[in-house]
């Protein structure tokens, strides 16, 4: 690493880190004000509230605006540079544009395995004590209010309940059935279904088991009982940010989990797991637009490149916001719809690179 490198690359982070701090800071600060009313309904003290919400707060907003982030403090960095008349001097020196952005390339890649790390165990981590402290004093209590839910818990066998009581953890009218291709094999039927948290099994009224053979029919009573069931009070909790307390691990198993139950909401867990690859390659393409704009001086100075820094930044927040919400009605895949914010940056940063002098 020449020593040139270095300076720029030492630029580059620490304008990177100071412009996440100050975001974050202001983010949390407007957040506080909405929030003060319910901090003070629940008479919490500040260790608490800072410790475990502001505290595990900073670094999901740190990573949600890591790509307005690094774009400004490219931009910054670069116009700074370009003011003072250094990169003439460099691009003078016999030091050709492309070998000017090998540091910026390396921070972008320091980046993105950082975030990798964050979003794929760190900060799901933080986000569980987040999270929960938001359902427990920000949030109205959840209630279940699904009706006739029916799940698939194994290869053959599906589980139907007419109601469900998340709080006492009571199912109302349930039924186990097997079904083997369209043929209904057996159906067993209890009036409740109640989770026994001691035993961690489910406590089953008297039933009523009806199997069938063909045309024939047999019909048996069984007292209550105690039995286990792929199927937990989990399944009926809230899922109030739930895809973003999980790790990477946590993720595939759970939407594996859905995929098997034949859950038609998998959209909304699949785009967090895509948009989690997608954020690192963001850093990078927008690392590099980013110098291409700002490594020329501008009549505006450098007040008016980071301005427009801005403005791009944030255009590229709203379609990343835009496709996340046309993956979870169905419109887009979850791939395509966390991709294709990068793509089409992407294609910006080869027109830029084109047809901007340098």
């Amino acid at each position: 690493m020449r020593i040139l490198d270095k300076y720029i690359l030492q630029k580059f982070l620490t304008a990177f880190f100071f412009t996440v701090v100050v975001l974050v800071m202001v983010i949390c600060v407007i957040d506080f004000t909405e929030k003060n009313d319910d901090f003070i309904q629940h008479n919490l003290g500040a260790k608490q509230i800072i410790l475990e919400y502001y505290v595990n707060l900073f670094p999901y907003y740190a990573n949600l605006l890591s790509p307005i982030t690094v774009f400004i403090a490219v931009v910054f960095v670069t116009a700074q540079l370009a003011a003072r008349t250094e990169i003439v001097a460099i691009l003078a020196s016999g030091v050709s544009f492309k070998r000017l952005l090998v540091p910026y390339l390396m921070g972008s890649f320091v980046l993105g395995v950082a975030t990798i790390a964050l979003t794929g165990w760190i900060i799901p981590y933080a986000n569980k004590t987040r999270v929960e402290f938001e359902r427990k004093y920000v949030k109205n209590p959840y209630r279940f209010k699904g009706r006739d839910v029916h799940m698939k818990i194994g290869p053959s066998t599906y589980a139907f309940m007419e109601s469900y009581d998340n709080v006492n953890n009571i199912g109302y009218k349930f039924a186990l059935e097997t079904i083997e291709g369209t043929l209904l094999k057996r159906r067993m039927t209890a009036e409740a279904i109640t989770w026994d948290s001691t035993k961690r099994a489910w406590r089953l009224t008297p039933q009523l088991v009806r199997t069938f053979r063909g045309q024939k029919e047999t019909l048996l009573a069984l007292p209550a009982r105690d039995t286990t069931l792929n199927l937990y009070p989990k399944d009926f909790a809230s899922t109030y940010r739930l895809s973003e307390t999980m790790t990477l691990p946590e993720l595939n198993r759970y939407i594996q989990q859905k995929i098997d139950r034949g859950s038609d909401d998998t959209q909304v867990y699949l785009s967090e797991k895509y948009e989690r690859y997608a954020y690192p390659y963001a850093i990078f393409i927008l690392t590099v637009i980013g110098v291409i704009m700002s490594a020329r001086k501008s009549r505006a100075g450098v007040g008016g490149q980071i301005a427009l820094g801005f403005v791009l930044a944030f255009v590229f927040i709203i379609f990343v916001i835009l496709s996340r919400n046309l993956a979870a009605v169905g419109t887009l895949s979850p791939l395509l719809a966390a991709w294709i914010p990068s793509i089409l940056f992407t294609a910006v940063g080869v027109v830029l690179y084109r047809v901007v002098p340098r």
